[in-house]
Parts: structure tokens; C-alpha cells; sequence
């Protein structure tokens, strides 16, 4: 690899109007049985944007061709030029393949900020709804919300390590309920159905945040309305489909068939 992206991603980059970057690898640590830490150097402010942004990272399949995978940032650390991404390593995919492998000092090609949903500036409560594969993007988003505030997490994990945990502060109301995918499909809505059934929505201005399942996040978004909530006050984003690999871009195929 050069000291260049490829002219892929900086023709891309410009196109969407982000940075592509050559990120050097930090490190990368198993964080629980689904999901590992991997942290980047280079370019780190201008490429983790703000909270709810994510990154493109250029990698290669398993049948040797250039693909992209998008992962939400977990953090930033502007002083040591860093930022964190939490990846889910229970599918055989080419990003969980890459960084169980990555070693320090390894070089990656990065496209970033990306991504549309962003914290709600205005709401008095933040919902966020999911599977380990959104905590990142939860977690840091939670962390930017001003005190005094609520923050409610319902995310269906896979094993009992993934119920990874963030610090915030003191003056934030935090609610935490980890539900138990129990073997159930992953494209199956029950656990987190139950899990928001169960929570009386506080009142005021919320927002929900939904990050995870294509066909869940359907489900959930049809379910909040369905309690109250307007259009508006409902973000989701699909980050992987059941079943299916996501496109060579990135995204999860939205077609049915």
C-alpha cells in the first residue's frame, strides 16, 4: 500500500464530501464475544466528524475484491490524533475477518464523516434502540447530550459479555435494558418489541434512535408510531441485513426480493 488512499476513495470522498485517508492501526481488542475495538490513527477530528457519524473503511472479500464497510465511531480522541470503532465479529464478513487479524502500525484506506442521523438538539430524552452493532453510535451519542437529560437503551445482544456499558455524566438520566436474544432469528423483532413494550415512554420531547436489522428496524419504527411518537421524532438506520451481505458499498440491500 502507498502513503496514498487508493484514487477510488479520494474520488468517492469528493464525491460525497468527506476526506479519504490512509488511518494507521493502533490497535484492536476483544471487547466482548461479538464485538472488538479497533483504533485508528490519522486525520482523526475531520474524520470521526460528530457524534452518530460513521466511517468507510476499504477492505478485501473473500473472493479478493475491494469492498467497503461502514462503522459508526465510538469515540474520538483529538490530542493523540485517534478514534475508535467497536466492529461485531459474530458473522464471517470481510471487516469481522480484517480486524480480529489487523496488526499495529498496519495501514487502512478511510472515508469519513458519513452518515445523516445525528443527536436531536432540541429532545428532552433520547430512546435508542437496536443490536450490539449500534452501540457505537449509542454510546457516543449519549455521552453528547447536555445534563440535565434522559438516555434509554434497549439493545438485543447475543451473549451476556455483550452487554458492554460507557461512562456518563452524573447529571444524565441513564435507563439500560439488555434483552436476551435467546436463539431467536435475527431478523426477528420480538426481543426488542417486548423490551420497548415494557418501558412507559417518558414525557416531554423525545427522540428514538434505531440502529441495526433492516427488517427490525421496520418493525420498531411502525411500533413507536404506533405509541405516539411523530414521524419526526423517529431516526433509523439499517447497518446490516439477515442473510445477506451487505453491497459492495457498504449498505445493506434494500430490495424485498
Amino acid at each position: 500500500m502507498t502513503n496514498e488512499p487508493d484514487d477510488s476513495s479520494k474520488q468517492l470522498a469528493e464525491r460525497v464530501g468527506a476526506m479519504a485517508s490512509l488511518c494507521a492501526v493502533v490497535s484492536t481488542t476483544p471487547l466482548s464475544t461479538s464485538v472488538f475495538e479497533l483504533v485508528l490513527s490519522g486525520n482523526a477530528k475531520t474524520l470521526a466528524g460528530v457524534p452518530g457519524n460513521d466511517v468507510m473503511i476499504r477492505l478485501v472479500d473473500a473472493q479478493g475484491r475491494f469492498v467497503r464497510r461502514r462503522y459508526s465511531v465510538r469515540s474520538l480522541d483529538d490530542a493523540n490524533d485517534q478514534f475508535t470503532l467497536w466492529i461485531t465479529v459474530e458473522h464471517d464478513g470481510p471487516g469481522s475477518t480484517w480486524v480480529k487479524s489487523a496488526t499495529k502500525g498496519e495501514l487502512v484506506d478511510v472515508i469519513g464523516p458519513r452518515g445523516k442521523v445525528l443527536l436531536d438538539p432540541v429532545a428532552d430524552w433520547h430512546l435508542f434502540v437496536g443490536d450490539a452493532s449500534g452501540l457505537a453510535a449509542f454510546y457516543r451519542m449519549a455521552q453528547s447530550i447536555d445534563v440535565p437529560g434522559k438516555a434509554i437503551f434497549i439493545v438485543e445482544i447475543d451473549a451476556a459479555d455483550d452487554a458492554l456499558s460507557a461512562p456518563f455524566d452524573e447529571g444524565l438520566g441513564v435507563t439500560g435494558i439488555f434483552v436476551d436474544r435467546q436463539g431467536r432469528s435475527t431478523s426477528d423483532p420480538e426481543g426488542l418489541l417486548r423490551g420497548l413494550a415494557a418501558f412507559e415512554l417518558p414525557p416531554d420531547l423525545g427522540h428514538a434512535y434505531l440502529f441495526g436489522e433492516f427488517h427490525i428496524m421496520r418493525v420498531l419504527e411502525s411500533a413507536l408510531l404506533d405509541r405516539g411518537l411523530r414521524p419526526e421524532q423517529v431516526s433509523h438506520k439499517a447497518f446490516w441485513r439477515s442473510g445477506r451481505s451487505n453491497a459492495d458499498h457498504g449498505e445493506p440491500v434494500k430490495s424485498e426480493v
